[in-house]
């Protein structure tokens, strides 16, 4: 990618931000045919685009809110996303428990309508239940006072494995990608922009890069782009902070996701079975900084127990989460709305009068979509030859039609047979990273030689998920991690050590301090 990044003079489009909605336009654009190179600060999908609930939804209360637009935009997207990227996403039944007669006739004919809207995308018929069948989908609900749930069926994925895939896919189109590669400035010719200023962090090498057109997708940090481009810029973006906690599915038995309609703050909270462990969240709260590891307070891990606990027969206490992740949502802001929870989910286009575009908002179910819009934008602000998008029947790297969900590393897709192969031929790199966990040291030489992993952290939080489903595990097995990486990077002793203290450093970030 760097020799390719030092070929090239002159580019049709530049991405800034690597991210979902970036390694989305860097797909779109690069199988449209032309020249594009997206550059990331850090590493692919490192910010909000890792940290998701894991669901690929039509947005369930954004129907209550009456935003009919978005969700059948995304629900169309769930459809695509579900067929073109089978190995990482998938259906998951969802049960709405009802203690009120009513409430499940009235959420009954919401989830009717969110199936109707799917049109021939559908991924199943709504059911009524009885508190007896409420109680066959989930075993650890509580039961006093159950009259009964709403079934309904949506999409689950991994948010960090799709990004990844999606990298890879937009290089076999033909683009160029590169993390940890920061943008330093922006230049100008007569008042618009012309190139930028590169600096690869790890070699400290500059470029300078020439493009017709460039697109600013970098989520929460959009602002401060915004601001380098123009210094009167006016923040357009208002960042909220969601929070989930990761517990044994002990928790919450068998594979139905519970959905809890109403939390003491007007929210949704999902508790979603999600590899072998019981993801739960999110919260919605408004933060004035803007930080590249953000933090769950401890109000927010509160309110996540309190309100799962109602729903739950075991009881969940902060000594029991394995891991806590926070994630930082990009919303456009809305004059007069303050309560990040009640602003639109929908994505913005920006553009500046130097011609650089800005998107902004979104969610990760219409990545593909917001891809397209910026593309058929940049195609306009660029005067680039006018081509069709192929994003929507073009499979994602790693696609299989029928994955073996029952094997705990199916998400590999066709790539599993090659770190079989890579095991094979090796086989220490069979051993596991933790005994407790299916993930292996061939996936870590396999992210290095593949899947650009730069650092520790990058293998651990990204290329497999173990600082999301355990942090603790995570720390144990940093010091394996950092050994294999430093003999495939040819790193130092001095390197494995600062890449250990580094990550212990992050990963103190998803563990609940103890009381």
């Amino acid at each position: 990618m760097i020799a390719e990044l030092e070929a090239v003079m002159d580019w049709d489009i530049v991405i800034i931000g690597g991210g979902a909605t970036g390694l989305g336009v860097a797909v779109d654009a690069a199988s449209r045919g032309y020249k594009t190179l997206l550059v990331e600060k850090d590493d692919f999908a490192k910010g909000t685009s890792s940290r998701s609930t894991k669901l690929v939804h039509g947005g369930v209360r954004y129907l209550a809110q009456g935003n009919i637009k978005l969700v059948r935009e995304a629900l169309k997207e769930r459809g695509l996303l579900l067929k073109n990227a089978a190995h990482v996403c998938s259906t998951c039944s969802f049960v709405i428990p009802a203690y009120k007669w009513w409430e499940k006739w009235y959420y009954g004919v919401g989830l009717k309508m969110y199936d109707f809207m799917s049109g021939p995308l559908s991924l199943g018929n709504t059911a009524i239940l009885s508190s007896q069948q409420t109680t066959e989908q989930l075993p650890g609900i509580q039961q006093n006072k159950l009259k009964g749930g709403v079934l309904y069926t949506d999409g689950q994925f991994d948010d960090a494995r799709l990004a990844i895939n999606l990298a890879q896919t937009a290089a076999e189109q033909g683009a160029t990608l590169l993390n940890y590669c920061w943008v330093e400035s922006l230049e100008k010719t007569s008042g618009k922009l012309t190139s930028v200023v590169l600096t690869d962090t790890i070699t400290r090498k500059k470029y300078q890069i020439r493009s017709k057109v460039f697109i600013n997708a970098t989520g929460v940090f959009t602002d401060a782009l915004m601001q380098l481009d123009n210094h009167q810029h006016r923040a357009v973006v208002t960042a909220s902070q969601g929070v989930h906690l990761v517990a044994a599915s002990s928790f919450f038995p068998g594979s139905t996701a519970l959905m809890i309609p109403k939390t003491t703050d007007g929210r949704v909270l999902f508790a979603v079975p999600w590899h072998n462990k019981l993801v739960i969240g999110t919260t919605d709260i408004p933060v004035s900084r803007i930080e590249a590891e953000p933090t769950a307070t401890d109000q927010e891990v509160q309110f996540i127990l309190n309100n799962f606990n109602q729903y739950s027969n075991k009881q969940l206490e902060r000594k029991d989460v394995k891991a806590v992740f926070a994630g930082l949502r990009p919303l456009v802001k809305i004059p007069g709305k303050t309560k990040t929870s009640l602003m639109p989910r929908d994505h913005t286009l920006i553009i500046s009068n130097s011609g650089l575009i800005s998107i902004t908002g979104g969610k990760w179910t219409t990545y593909r979509k917001m891809a397209k819009d910026v593309v058929n934008k940049a195609i306009g602000i660029g005067h680039l030859e006018t081509k069709n998008c192929l994003t929507e029947t073009l499979p994602i790297h790693g696609h299989l039609d029928n994955p073996d969900t029952k094997d705990p590393s199916s998400y590999y897709g066709t790539d599993l047979p090659f770190i079989k192969a890579l095991e094979e031929k090796e086989p220490a790199l069979k051993e596991k990273l933790h005994p407790s966990y299916p993930y292996t040291k061939g996936m870590v030489v396999w992210a290095v030689q593949q899947e650009m992993a730069m650092t520790v952290e990058d293998v651990l939080s990204r290329r497999t998920r173990l600082l999301l489903l355990d942090a603790g595990a995570s720390i144990a097995a940093a010091p394996m991690i950092a050994e294999l990486m430093a003999k495939e990077l040819d790193e130092s002793d001095e390197w494995k050590q600062r890449q250990i203290a580094n990550f212990i450093n992050v990963a103190a970030h998803y563990q609940l301090a103890s009381d």
